[in-house]
């Protein structure tokens, strides 16, 4: 019978473990991704992104916004972009959105909304993380993810860089060819 008893609590513990295991599995993955994606061609190879519309739709949505047409930028698009931008474009450009902070990590491939010191200042330029980054968990608004073009993720990881304040950029720019979405265009909040 004090056998019959130990494999009943043993079994017991075997199931909790097994459930608990399942909630963090659950709780632990990656966001979903929405239908649309989008190609950075640069002049190291192509980056395709996914978009968490559930997680930071109003980031998600402002981007799309920003670029219509072209797309988003990484560098801030009032005053890095080349390429020229209509009425529509340059005010919503000018405009900023609301941090959405979210429990998902920063890691590698991580779209991460730029900001200044307001929380509520993100706009056009983001980062592509390039490595894990908990610092910056909960202080920046993540929206995406790298889908595809690890490769040449690897590319940019070996470029030379400099400090400029807290940043680190790379020695020479980095140049976004043309870039193009696919898929249907994100959700309305």
């Amino acid at each position: 019978m004090w056998r019959s008893k130990r494999v009943s609590f043993s079994i017991i513990y075997i199931c909790i473990f097994c459930w608990a295991f399942c909630i963090i599995s659950v709780y632990a993955q990656d966001p979903e991704f929405g239908s649309a994606r989008v190609v950075f061609q640069t002049n190291y190879g192509d980056i395709e992104f996914g978009f968490y519309p559930s997680v930071a739709p109003k980031t998600v949505d402002h981007i799309f916004k920003v670029d219509q047409g072209f797309v988003a930028q990484v560098a801030d698009v009032v005053g890095g972009r080349t390429a020229p931008m209509n009425d529509e474009q340059r005010m919503e450009a000018e405009k900023t959105v609301v941090g959405e902070f979210s429990d998902v990590k920063h890691v590698r491939g991580i779209l991460s909304m730029g900001r200044y010191a307001d929380p509520d200042s993100g706009s056009s330029s983001f980062s592509i993380l390039l490595g894990n980054a908990p610092h910056l968990d909960g202080q920046y608004a993540i929206f995406g993810k790298v889908t595809k073009g690890d490769e040449t993720l690897k590319k940019l990881e070996e470029l030379p860089t400099r400090r400029e304040g807290i940043f680190v950029m790379p020695t020479e720019r980095i140049t976004i060819l043309s870039s193009y979405y696919y898929g249907e265009n994100l959700v309305a909040y």
